[in-house]
């Protein structure tokens, strides 16, 4: 039997190499054999960027749209925006009334968000009690599993914590979700660091293929190898980790090229610019050609809201009778 599976993002705009080798790939290959809920997150957003909600509409589209070309089949897997479902916010109430305080204040990201973004920005009702929106996403839809990377394995533990704490008090109703680990290849950005839009060091999906050799030549390689005769260290090069997400690269042959200088760090950016771009070259042209239909995102995403309404009504219902409210 399929198992149900769901898992969201936030509308950021475009999606880029991490988001398609990280994930993308992923809910691609399980909508064949599972039973898939992908979600637009556009709810979470608002608990970092509330003050640029005008967005929103753009990027869920702009998303979606990339959800579509690069092989997310709405007649495989159910394909939803979050602020659609009625029935997730009286839901996450319920949700937040067990949960004790401490607990979202230990979350990994709640602390790492702390540090980095303005205090003003994320100390807010909303960011803290954003585990909760998410343990919501996930058990109103009764899924069993729910696709994350090693680090994001403690948010789920989370999800899980609420559903044992409500099941506890109120009886048996939501199953504890398990995670779905992953192994992705690391997506290195153009700075070396992680691919992430706020370091603006991104290739996007829709990026022409002048763009991305335009980016790959911008990354830094084996800073030990300054004259072309120089013997590299393909193990301390960023544009080496963009070869290992490409397994029809032979990853030996290119690090003996490196090591023993048969090749320069130019052509290796150039080698692996041109086999991104060539992979990307049938995304580019249904997403062109998928763009010019403005009706399909909105189609799709009322198809979708329509399949999960019932799913999440009849969960809040299940809820309410745990709880006893509107018992007279």
């Amino acid at each position: 039997m399929k198992e149900r599976i769901v898992t969201g993002y936030r509308p950021s705009g475009k999606l880029h190499l991490g988001h398609y080798h990280g994930n993308l790939k992923n809910m691609i290959k399980l909508q064949e054999t599972e039973e898939c809920f992908f979600f637009v997150a556009d709810w979470h957003a608002l608990t970092t960027s509330y003050r640029e909600s005008v967005s929103l509409g753009p990027y869920t589209s702009d998303m979606v749209l990339d959800w579509l070309a690069a092989g997310l089949d709405p007649n495989k897997s159910t394909i939803y925006r979050q602020s659609d479902i009625e029935s997730i916010p009286e839901l996450e109430l319920y949700f937040s009334m067990v949960i004790p305080l401490g607990e979202l204040e230990r979350c990994p990201t709640y602390k790492e968000q702390l540090r980095e973004l303005d205090a003003r920005v994320v100390n807010t009702y909303g960011f803290l009690g954003y585990p909760v929106l998410m343990a919501t996403d996930i058990l109103i839809v009764r899924a069993l599993k729910v696709p994350v990377g090693e680090d994001q394995v403690p948010h789920l533990e989370l999800t899980r914590e609420i559903s044992r704490r409500f099941n506890s008090i109120y009886g048996k109703t939501f199953p504890e979700p398990v995670p779905l680990l992953s192994k992705a290849p690391k997506i290195p950005g153009t700075d070396g660091r992680k691919m992430s839009k706020s370091y603006g060091n991104c290739i996007y999906l829709t990026d022409s293929p002048e763009e991305i050799q335009k980016k790959v030549r911008r990354m830094i390689t084996d800073p030990a190898r300054v004259r072309r005769e120089d013997k590299g260290h393909p193990e301390v090069c960023t544009v080496f980790e963009l070869y290992k997400a490409y397994p029809q690269m032979d990853l030996e042959i290119v690090k003996e090229r490196c090591r023993e200088a048969l090749v320069g760090c130019t052509d290796c950016k150039d080698e692996i610019a041109l086999e991104i771009a060539h992979d990307l070259g049938e995304f580019r042209e249904k997403r062109s050609e998928l763009a010019r239909k403005p009706e399909v995102v909105r189609d799709v995403l009322m198809e979708g809201a329509n399949r999960v309404k019932p799913i999440a009504r009849e969960s809040l219902l299940m809820a309410r009778e745990a709880i006893g409210i509107g018992r007279l």
